[in-house]
């Protein structure tokens, strides 16, 4: 399909036309990031008088995106050749994501915006900008239009992850020379310049220049970035033998310890199986390179490789049944239903793995790569398709939930008006509105109306209808200095975290009659006053030791050997009223 480069080379195509060392572009990136910061200041950090509507800040958060996107893309890709075809690539790019921001929109702390379309919609420019690369640079040479030469499109994809972060270590070093700067000359009363770093429209404006400036200076030195790729690859390959080996002994210990574990250990298993497939992949083609030639001798790598490519479907498999296993108790959501799909994509790059072992046999890598390429197309498709409105995870919740309340699968004590409210999206609303007309009992649509009063998530974290509170174990309570009936109103209060809690023996010091409480629950000692026919707890500083000390502790509550005692204390008094803590 195309001539095979080493990663520390440019396409000859680009290459020839487009020599490497163009000054002019890491000034233009450095001026094009500063202008990008101070719009980014004035769309979205400028406070204004008065307050923009929800409507016009989303809008202007889509703009603020639009120009981000678009400018660090034209820092990525921008070459003398075919710029047109550059700025057009930037500038979509930079819609798909500002669409994707603007529909899921508005991002705050009062409401729950989905995060995951406008991540979508950024995962498919960033797989579509090394596509996009070896396309463009290759598309004299190419034998159709939609060829895709996969050895650059790797070292295009590694390339830009270098280049990002080594960018990013040059922003660092930019600021700390700037503070060292501010600081040295606030030595001899001139404040000028740290003053101005403490601005908000310099910060943005800092950080864009020297983002741009960053990744244009590295750009003209590619022998540099070849070589941090290398060095970044080799390392890489190095620890696939680590993961391989720890992926491969929790997949035998499976068939002895059973999934249960799995649920039962973390309610995460998920994002780390996940987790687990996204580093199998990336140290899997860390191996085997962007050609045969570059394939390690080793056979400890080799072998490495294969056993990552193979443990990839299982580990699939096993999150997609722990996905599905939370679906059945508790409904969808959206997160859930994204995660459904992360799983889905994982079981499809497991398989390819699975196949192309298959076929290779000792030899996989070739077919690797053909899958590579292939699934990278299908992804940054999908990806996009996912940032779109036209799939709306928030809809097919709500009505599954909805349903689950009115048939009673889910019980009216335990459904969560809050995710439905503010996590659900408009759909979410809407349900929420005609729960509070329609609901099937007085307590559904009273609670309905509740959230629908809400103006933010935290106000509805106590709206599910009341559950029975817990109850202290009298079994756990030594009461002295001899036992006694305790009120009723502070028996209530016991299982509060700063009286009993719900676990671990409890002393309670408590005379007949009295107004006042001593509870000892592990090392924490906790004074409950009564006013009128309620307790509550006096604030004071609390003892948190060791857990040798607790258990020591609570043993002796068990045993008894619980005793309250006068103890003299000195303490300085200032104007008769005293100061500080007591002390010996």
């Amino acid at each position: 399909m195309s001539t095979l480069l080493s990663p520390s080379s440019p396409p000859p195509s680009e290459a020839d036309a487009a020599p490497a060392d163009w000054p002019l572009r890491a000034w233009g990136l450095a001026l094009l990031g500063a202008f990008t910061g101070l719009a980014i200041h004035v769309l979205t950090l400028r406070h204004e008088i008065p307050p923009a509507s929800e409507e016009v800040a989303q809008i202007k958060l889509a703009l603020a995106t639009f120009l981000g996107i678009g400018a660090i893309l034209l820092g990525f890709l921008v070459e003398r050749t075919r710029p047109t075809w550059t700025l057009s690539f930037a500038a979509v790019a930079g819609f798909v994501v500002a669409l994707a921001t603007y529909w899921n929109g508005p991002f705050n702390w009062y409401g729950s915006a989905d995060i995951w379309q406008p991540a979508c919609a950024l995962l498919s420019v960033i797989i579509a900008a090394p596509l996009f690369q070896s396309w463009r640079g290759y598309r004299d040479q190419a034998n159709s239009r939609l060829d895709i030469p996969y050895v650059q499109a790797y070292h295009y994809a590694w390339t830009n992850v270098v280049l990002w972060c080594a960018a990013w270590v040059f922003v660092c070093i930019a600021w700390l020379m700037a503070l060292l700067l501010g600081e040295l000359f606030r030595l001899i009363g001139i404040r000028l310049l740290h003053d101005l770093l403490q601005e908000h429209w310099v910060i943005l404006m800092l950080i864009g220049a020297a983002l741009g400036a960053g990744i244009g200076l590295l750009r003209d030195r590619e022998q540099i970035l070849g070589l941090l790729q290398r060095v970044v690859t080799t390392v890489l390959a190095v620890l696939a033998p680590v993961l391989a080996l720890g992926l491969i002994v929790f997949l035998a210990a499976i068939p002895v310890t059973g999934l249960a574990p799995l649920w039962e250990a973390t309610k995460s298993t998920t994002p780390i199986l996940l987790g687990c497939i996204i580093g199998a992949l990336c140290l899997t083609n860390a191996v085997i390179g962007e050609t045969d030639m570059q394939t390690p001798r080793s056979p400890v790598l080799r072998f490495s490789a294969q056993a990552l490519c193979l443990a990839v479907l299982p580990l699939a498999v096993i999150a997609a049944i722990s996905t599905g296993s939370r679906i059945h108790q508790y409904g969808l959501t959206p997160d859930r239903l994204w995660a459904v799909m992360f799983t889905g994509i994982a079981c499809a790059y497991g398989l390819a793995s699975l196949v192309a072992v298959i076929r290779g046999r000792l030899a996989p890598a070739a077919y690797l790569r053909t899958a590579n390429l292939h699934l990278a197309v299908a992804l940054c498709a999908l990806a996009f398709l996912l940032s779109t409105p036209l799939v709306s995870f928030g809809a097919l919740s709500t009505r599954d939930q909805v349903t689950r309340l009115r048939n009673g699968t889910t019980p009216a004590d335990k459904f969560d008006w809050r995710a439905l409210r503010f996590e659900f999206g408009s759909a979410g609303v809407e349900a929420v509105r005609d729960l509070a007309r329609t609901g099937a009992t007085p307590a559904i649509r009273a609670a309905a109306a509740e959230a629908t009063k809400a103006k933010s998530r935290w106000e509805v974290s106590d709206l599910r209808l009341e559950s029975p509170k817990p109850v202290i174990d009298q079994q756990r309570l030594t009461i002295l200095p001899r036992k006694i009936a305790l009120p009723d109103t502070l028996l209530a209060r016991l299982p509060d975290y700063n009286a009993c809690g719900l676990e671990d023996p409890c002393a309670v010091v408590y005379k007949a009659g009295s107004d006042e409480a001593v509870v000892l629950q592990g090392t924490r000692v906790n004074i409950w006053r009564r006013e009128g026919n309620v307790w509550s707890n006096e604030p004071g500083d609390k003892t948190f030791p060791g857990t040798e000390r607790v258990k020591q502790i609570n043993a002796g509550i068990a045993s008894g050997k619980v005793e309250l005692r006068d103890v003299t204390r000195r303490q300085m008094f200032v104007d008769g009223k005293p100061v500080g803590d007591p002390f010996e």
